[in-house]
């Protein structure tokens, strides 16, 4: 089946699960796709026009207003001029077209929008919940109008970081009680998500742009983190192609353990770093792979996710061979599968764990039973079962004593009695 026909094939699942759709699910979906500045092409208009064309009625484009222009969310966190005058004007063509009465509040509310300037920032807020109510729990952010802009495509939401963030809301236990550091964090929707569905100790957001951390600060406070409240927030600047060891270590060690020493006694937390990254240039790779290695190289413990939206193949698969000559292996992992964020779909997004190769990845998660598991070998002096059990936890700790490492090489010992037995 090739592209086109997949494509047709999903348009007509989705038109004929939008007939079998209820009203109030419709108007949630509006809510959603208007809120986060959705293509316009994405809305759910054939249902619109039905129920028009059925009602001769403008009850639900009331109601429609309701979840949308005259949303008390709207007044606060308002998406775009341009947005909202192209949204207004598309209700009120579908409208006239369907032969319904006029409704002077569709028509005020364009007046209101035509009366006020546009400018290069606007807000987006997205829903936590799938079936989230009319107040639901919301993130909402400040973001620029243009894709790129002041020399950076930092400033706006991509598809990588809605995929990451659904995938988040459903795998918490990985992020709970967990140091957790975001590389590269953007405007802050995946790290936000984390720290207002997950519980984690400690989170560092970081970029590497002036502007870009300015922006980032200011929707960590807009969502209400920091200032003393849990978890630990914080915001730093990281270029990846230049942060040295030093550097790494010095950020915060206490909250982006990652970065820092490694403390001993059961109350550690595993820490976890989190990328969501379309890999479009060759060289960001190759520092992107660097850096990562630098990471692991502080702390072999940490567990490091990076997702990506695979728009040019041939450039993601470089990055993953610069992943390899650092010495480093991935696993991909199953995406989320609820759709919470409403994007586009149709360039395919990966989600991969990143390990050293020389150690095999502990599923996510694992680390606080590992250290259980590891703390009953050594109560039962298992030197042997412990370390083919730490080949496979390259989270769990490595330092042992010396008479240990003497009892976990019963092959060395064999030969040497066979040698003395022999009077070789």
């Amino acid at each position: 089946m090739g592209k086109q026909e997949v494509n047709k094939h999903t348009w007509k699942m989705a038109h004929s699960e939008q007939k079998e759709r209820k009203p109030e699910d419709i108007l949630r979906d509006f809510r959603a796709s208007f809120f986060s500045m959705n293509r316009l092409a994405s809305f759910p208009w054939t249902f619109l026009d039905s129920e028009l064309q059925s009602n001769k009625s403008s009850e639900f484009i009331s109601e429609l207003l309701k979840q949308t222009c005259l949303h008390p969310l709207c007044g606060k966190f308002p998406p775009s001029v341009r947005f909202r005058r192209i949204f207004l004007s598309e209700l009120i063509k579908r409208q006239e077209a369907a032969g319904c009465d006029p409704l002077d509040e569709l028509y005020d509310a364009l007046a209101e929008v035509l009366g006020v300037e546009e400018t290069l920032l606007c807000h987006k807020s997205y829903f936590l919940v799938l079936n989230a109510s009319p107040n639901g729990d919301a993130i909402s952010l400040v973001e620029n109008v243009a894709v790129i802009s002041e020399g950076t495509t930092g400033l706006v939401t991509w598809e990588a970081a809605l995929y990451l963030a659904e995938w988040v809301l459903e795998n918490p236990q990985v992020f709970t009680g967990r140091s957790v550091l975001e590389l590269g964090s953007g405007v802050g929707l995946t790290g936000i998500t984390v720290c207002r569905s997950c519980s984690p100790v400690r989170f560092v957001f970081s970029d590497c742009h002036a502007v870009v951390l300015e922006k980032l600060r200011e929707n960590v406070r807009l969502n209400g983190l920091g200032g003393g409240k849990s978890p630990s927030v914080t915001v730093d600047q990281l270029d990846w192609a230049t942060a040295p060891e030093e550097q790494i270590r010095r950020i915060r060690p206490d909250t982006v353990i990652a970065a820092g020493p490694v403390e001993s006694g059961p109350a550690r937390s595993r820490a976890v770093i989190v990328l969501k990254y379309v890999v479009y240039d060759p060289e960001v790779a190759g520092s992107l792979a660097d850096l990562l290695l630098k990471i692991l190289n502080c702390w072999a413990a940490a567990e490091i996710l990076i997702c990506s939206t695979i728009r040019n193949p041939e450039t993601y698969g470089g990055f993953k061979l610069r992943l390899e000559a650092a010495g480093l292996g991935h696993q991909v992992l199953t995406g989320p599968v609820g759709a919470v964020f409403p994007y586009s779909r149709l360039a395919p997004i990966e989600l991969i764990k990143v390990f050293r190769k020389d150690e095999a990845p502990l599923h996510l998660g694992a680390a606080s039973r590992g250290r259980t598991f590891w703390s009953q070998l050594s109560s039962q002096r298992c030197p042997l079962l412990a370390r083919r059990f730490l080949r496979k936890s390259p989270s769990l700790p490595s330092e042992l004593g010396n008479s240990e490492r003497r009892d976990w090489k019963p092959a060395r010992r064999r030969r040497r009695q066979i040698e003395s037995l022999s009077g070789t």
